[in-house]
């Protein structure tokens, strides 16, 4: 689960199970951008919307709980924390039974999934390693992007949900590439597109971004409807709270420790159920599958 909500994501949470700050290294004007207006321009209204660069880059942790749903009846409760530099821990409980995703910030990440039946940790493979290290860049692509080998690109303009978008494409080191839409009077994220492999197979994703609330200066969505049009599956991410700088020991992002036999019970959340117009299939989510629900949409929560 990507549960970034902004991250570009929102991280991901994101992945995800979800959010961040924006800039630099776009080159390529385009003839649909406002006439006169620049990329440079328009990434600094992206920023500014946000809440600013600096007020970004000065948060160093970050937790985000809430309810994460996969249809009507089937829901429950998620946190999503990450600190820097690059270090993030996902919980998401579904039926009495919790996965858990843990990422150290270097070469370790490790996994509890008892949907697969697999009730201890088991060490990230090298492509989860690899999107895990993308779902916890703390502040996004669009941060220090030649740093980091990424390319951006502006790529014209498109309708999201009845209004006009500026769209930018970001390509990864390894090649992958995603699309992030950004509203073009508010200069909010409101949508994220991309392909992730999910069994060996290409799936496209989507996620929308809505009901924005400020939080310590900077601006968060504080809802997320992610779906895979070709399967016509929704899944929605309500988030209760999101803090800034809470204490987090680094020993949370280390290998986690195996739950005991009998887990005891998550409380059943009270959150609102939200509407559904399409029925959510928990085998093809934004959580990838049953066997992977903590697994990433950068589609950061953040």
């Amino acid at each position: 689960m990507n549960i970034r909500l902004y991250g570009n994501s929102q991280r991901r949470l994101g992945p995800a199970i979800l959010g961040a700050a924006f800039l630099a290294g776009l080159q390529l004007a385009q003839p649909l951008l406002a006439a006169g207006q620049t990329s440079d321009e328009l990434v600094a209204k992206v920023l500014e919307a946000r809440g600013g660069l600096a007020k970004a880059k000065a948060v160093k942790s970050e937790r985000i709980t809430g309810t994460i749903y996969f249809t009507q009846d089937l829901y429950g409760p998620f946190i999503a924390e990450f600190k820097r530099p690059g270090k993030m821990h996902n919980e998401v409980t579904v039926q009495d039974k919790t996965v858990v995703r843990a990422f150290n910030g270097k070469d370790g990440g490790w996994m509890i999934n008892p949907f697969s039946g697999k009730n201890t940790p088991e060490p990230l493979s090298a492509s989860d390693v690899k999107d895990a290290r993308n779902e916890a860049d703390f502040d996004g692509p669009l941060v220090d992007s030649k740093a980091k080998g990424i390319v951006i690109e502006l790529a014209g303009k498109e309708k999201v949900e009845g209004k006009d978008a500026y769209i930018l494409k970001v390509t990864h080191q390894d090649g992958q590439t995603s699309s992030y839409s950004f509203d073009a009077n508010t200069y909010l994220l409101a949508k994220w597109s991309g392909i992730e492999n999910v069994n060996g197979e290409a799936v496209t994703r989507e996620t929308y971004f809505h009901d924005y609330r400020e939080v310590g200066g900077l601006k968060f969505a504080f809802e997320l409807v992610s779906n895979n049009p070709q399967a016509q599956v929704t899944q929605r991410i309500i988030v209760d709270k999101i803090e800034l700088d809470p204490e987090i020991d680094d020993s949370r992002f280390e290998k986690p420790a195996a739950p005991s036999s009998a887990e005891p019970n998550a409380p059943k959340p009270q959150a609102a159920q939200p509407s559904f117009g399409k029925q959510v299939s928990v085998s093809r989510s934004d959580a990838k599958n049953a066997d992977g629900i903590n697994r990433r949409p950068n589609k950061s929560l953040r």
